[in-house]
């Protein structure tokens, strides 16, 4: 639906609601919320548990009362992480199915394609995606729940320096998210007194990076490893690592934030160290921290009901809808724009990723903190380092 399209509808509706002396919608019609993610694909780590999330607490939420008296309709499309599919379901949610807002794009990539539809159709949009650049600089209807690539790089260098560490290797994966994390590291290493010494890449479907390793491993005097990226390369970066006996720390991206980074990585991920929010952590939280609550609650009903391990990505749903829903409750309507201001006025809202205090020059709301410095053990979560 275009803009004309829409406004003319609402005007109608208007009319006939003051005409009549009737409510514009009856208590019983849905609102409804709309989703791309990529359930299935290279990046179906992601979309999977965002997808089982979104409608594990939709069913909740309904069967608790819905919001305003009314049922949320939940609309899901799988992009396959294919960034044109995006665009398409996008298109889908906005004209056809006509949702007040959207929780989704699983992936920076599939995020980009769809930002020019939802500023252009004034729908309100909760990004999944990692990349900074989804709301750096700020969209009006653009907004997010995971930490971004910077503030990655920014925990990572944090650890680094507190451990001695001048003089590392990168490698980065080519795609969307390693692309700009590299980016952004090199952008804020110098404020930590860091250089980077040897700086290799590789591509999506890559299934050996040995020669890139061995050319960090005989760099001069790297003392640590970052690598930028998600999905399989990581995992396969971290075998040919061990494989190759480099022995200086390994530090992984948040993008591996998941037990499934484990399972591909083997026991070579023991002794990695990576950000990631508390959810990974859970029972391991002092049962002062304000997080503790909120984050036990979900990973208990996420594993109960899939039977799955809970990753931070499914994390990254949940807060991205239930900003949603409490901005709908906000707004006491389900007009868009009345949406956009209250998800733009959320503070104080504690969910998987930290405390969230967003503002007009700020669309994610969390920073450095909300991040923990992990470090994988045996094949689990411990955290390490200041924190």
């Amino acid at each position: 639906m275009t803009k004309f399209q829409r406004l003319a509808r609402l005007a109608a509706v208007s009319a006939a609601s003051l005409a009549l002396g009737l409510t514009a919608v009856s208590a019983a019609d849905p609102i409804k919320i709309g989703s791309v993610l990529a359930v299935t694909g290279p990046a179906s780590f992601l979309g999977d548990p965002e997808d089982k999330t979104l409608k594990m607490y939709v069913d909740k939420i309904n069967e608790e009362g819905g919001v305003l008296g009314r049922p949320l309709e939940l609309i899901v499309y799988d992009s396959g992480g294919d960034a044109n599919k995006a665009r398409t379901f996008a298109t889908r949610l906005i004209e056809d199915d006509e949702v007040v807002a959207i929780v989704g794009g699983a992936t920076t990539g599939t995020t980009m394609a769809m930002v020019p539809l939802v500023e252009d159709a004034e729908i309100p949009f909760i990004s999944l995606g990692g990349a900074v650049v989804i709301i750096d600089p700020v969209k009006e209807w653009v907004f997010k729940t995971p930490h971004t690539d910077r503030m990655a790089c920014q925990k990572i260098f944090e650890d680094m320096k507190a451990n001695g560490y001048t003089k590392i290797g990168m490698i980065s994966g080519t795609g969307g998210f390693g692309k700009s994390m590299r980016q952004q590291c090199l952008d804020v290493i110098g404020d930590y007194g860091i250089e980077v010494v040897a700086d290799e890449t590789y591509g999506p479907s890559d299934a050996d990076m040995t020669p890139q390793l061995t050319k960090i491993k005989n760099a001069d005097g790297v003392q640590a490893v970052v690598n930028p990226g998600f999905g399989q390369g990581p995992a396969i970066v971290t075998r040919n690592y061990r494989q190759l006996g480099i022995e200086v720390p390994l530090y992984q991206s948040h993008g591996v934030a998941s037990k499934s980074f484990i399972e591909l990585a083997g026991d070579s991920a023991n002794g990695v160290r990576l950000p990631a929010a508390a959810l990974l952590v859970a029972d391991k939280l002092p049962d002062n921290d304000p997080q503790k609550a909120v984050v036990v609650d979900y990973k208990t009903m996420y594993e109960d009901q899939t039977g799955e391990d809970v990753s931070t990505f499914g994390g990254h749903a949940y807060d991205g809808l239930m900003i949603l829903v409490e901005a709908i409750k906000k707004a006491g309507s389900d007009d868009p724009a009345a949406i956009r201001d209250a998800i733009e006025a959320t503070t104080g809202f504690v969910g998987t990723g930290g405390e969230v205090n967003m503002s007009a020059d700020d669309h994610l709301g969390l920073d450095v903190s909300a991040f923990k410095m992990l470090e994988i053990q045996d094949g689990d979560w411990t955290i390490v380092g200041g924190n």
